[in-house]
């Protein structure tokens, strides 16, 4: 750990503190116009995540090609300026999309930056930190958004724009030892091959459809919450049910920071037992009827959550890093995670649609992630650190 890193953690909680902040004065800015229907605040999350999908063989490359502090400079400003469309009363979905944009563009150089700054042995704790830290950002931004919407949107979205033009003025003052330098040819042919290069192996696939497993159960337990909590837990404010999902949040933020100690890089497949505790939780989930029986289990998902995605994070920047080039890694990485999102999202909404009972939905998600699970393990490699632990013959 040292001054670099610290920073790269300052400008990516100020960050996504500001990421979550504008989505609830989005939120609260669609909710004041009746004239919009039901459909408009998932609209407004898909606009987000589209960009994610849609320049992923674009912005890996651009990471790797430039010196990643002014990549998270860039950024930010995309990101303030979408605020600032936002202010100007600029339609939500176009301005929205610019946010994510920026977001798009900021996380091949947040992660890719990493194994730059520190050693593989010390990238798993990097690791932890980033994703506690976002955690932290996501809890308080989400607070602090909501409450600040609820008063004034404009004093949201000018608070808003500061922690971007601060977060990127953090950026400038990073340090870094290594860059890949200009990616040569052309864009979407390089990122299809950089794709099949990445996930030759069975440990680089392990991580990327790994981590793409985890957010898209992630997307859909979320949302599953909000028809969930009111059926079974009778949950009806806003509020309450928001807790449930902070518990799970606090949960990640646990499992992140015990990562180092209990699933090392050279341990890779402890993760995917993980990945099963995660899946039996959410199955267990279905049955509970207490408020306080249900906060509990889902920040033992939590925990299982963050046990299985920080390690399999931390992996896949190292191969990243040693082949394609981190940014690019991450790049492919994000492709993978925003698509499986929105592929669960719609699933999902078309069984909300035909009015499956939520509990049978939690049952089936947990199944499907213990199943999904069993898939993206198959024929993973022994352990490096397992290797080392045999006797010598």
């Amino acid at each position: 750990m040292n001054r670099d890193l610290y920073r790269v953690l300052g400008t990516q909680f100020l960050t996504a503190f500001a990421d979550n902040a504008v989505l609830f004065t989005a939120i609260t800015m669609v909710m004041q116009q009746t004239e919009l229907g039901d459909w408009y605040v998932p609209a407004l999350q898909a606009s987000f995540l589209v960009a994610y999908v849609l320049i992923a063989p674009w912005v890996g490359r651009y990471a790797d090609a430039r010196p990643k502090p002014r990549v998270l400079l860039g950024a930010n400003v995309i990101k303030a300026i979408g605020a600032g469309m936002l202010l100007f009363h600029i339609e939500p979905l176009i301005a929205y999309a610019v946010i994510g944009l920026g977001a798009a563009a900021y996380s091949p150089a947040k992660y890719g930056i990493l194994p730059e700054l520190v050693d593989e042995k010390t990238l798993v704790k990097a690791n932890g930190w980033i994703e506690g830290s976002t955690i932290l950002a996501i809890l308080s931004g989400t607070l602090v958004g909501s409450v600040l919407a609820s008063y004034s949107i404009t004093m949201a979205l000018m608070t808003v724009i500061a922690l971007y033009v601060l977060s990127a003025l953090i950026a400038l003052t990073i340090h870094h030892n290594l860059i890949v330098g200009p990616s040569q040819g052309r864009a979407l042919s390089d990122f299809f091959s950089q794709m099949r290069g990445l996930l030759a192996t069975p440990r680089a696939r392990f991580s990327t459809l790994g981590v793409s497993l985890f957010w898209a159960a992630a997307t859909v337990l979320r949302v599953l919450l909000v028809a969930w909590a009111p059926a079974v837990l009778f949950l009806d404010s806003t509020t309450d049910i928001a807790m449930l999902t902070m518990f799970v949040a606090i949960g990640i933020a646990v499992g992140s920071v015990l990562v180092p100690r209990l699933i090392p890089m050279a341990y890779l497949r402890r993760a995917r037992l993980a990945a099963y505790a995660m899946a039996v939780v959410i199955v267990l989930l279905a049955t509970v009827d207490s408020v306080w029986v249900a906060r509990l289990a889902l920040f033992m998902a939590g925990v299982c959550g963050g046990l299985f995605v920080v390690p399999i994070n931390a992996a896949l920047q190292e191969i990243g890093h040693k082949t394609i080039g981190s940014g690019g890694a991450v790049a492919i990485q994000n492709f993978f995670e925003n698509l499986a999102m929105l592929i669960a999202s719609g699933i999902y909404a078309i069984v909300a649609g035909i009015g499956v009972n939520p509990v049978i939905t939690m049952m089936w998600l947990g199944l499907l992630v213990m199943v999904a699970t069993a898939i993206v393990s198959w024929q993973l490699p022994r352990d490096t650190g397992e290797l080392l632990d045999e006797p010598k013959q």
